[in-house]
């Protein structure tokens, strides 16, 4: 049965920096393109950031370009998202996505930036 976990947010102050993980398991990982979504309060789930399954193309929402990094790694099974440099409105539940059929979601993981 696939599985994605998600661990790493928390509490940072604006200007920080936090790494996000997701872990995979039950499905070919190599083989999934692998996404970020958030979705803050009261608002829709938005995509931030994707990457192919051989980690040679990566994608940003205009939101996060230059800010926040997608990489994996296929051997771990594992997908990890840098966010530096962040803002109060990066403030959402992050969520990560494996791009197969059926699509595989997390359980989600708070990212709260506050001073």
């Amino acid at each position: 049965q696939a599985r994605l976990v998600e661990s790493g947010g928390g509490l940072v102050q604006p200007g920080g920096s936090l790494r996000l993980s997701c872990a995979a398991s039950g499905f070919r990982f190599s083989a999934a393109a692998m996404s970020w979504y958030r979705q803050a309060p009261g608002k829709e789930r938005v995509l931030v950031a994707s990457i192919s399954s051989n980690g040679g193309t990566t994608d940003y929402a205009d939101s996060v370009k230059g800010r926040f990094t997608i990489s994996r790694d296929n051997g771990k099974n594992t997908v990890w998202l840098q966010m530096n440099s962040l803002k109060p409105e990066d403030t959402a539940v992050y969520y990560c996505r494996a791009n197969t059929f059926p699509v595989y979601w997390g359980q989600g993981t708070q990212v709260t930036v506050s001073s």
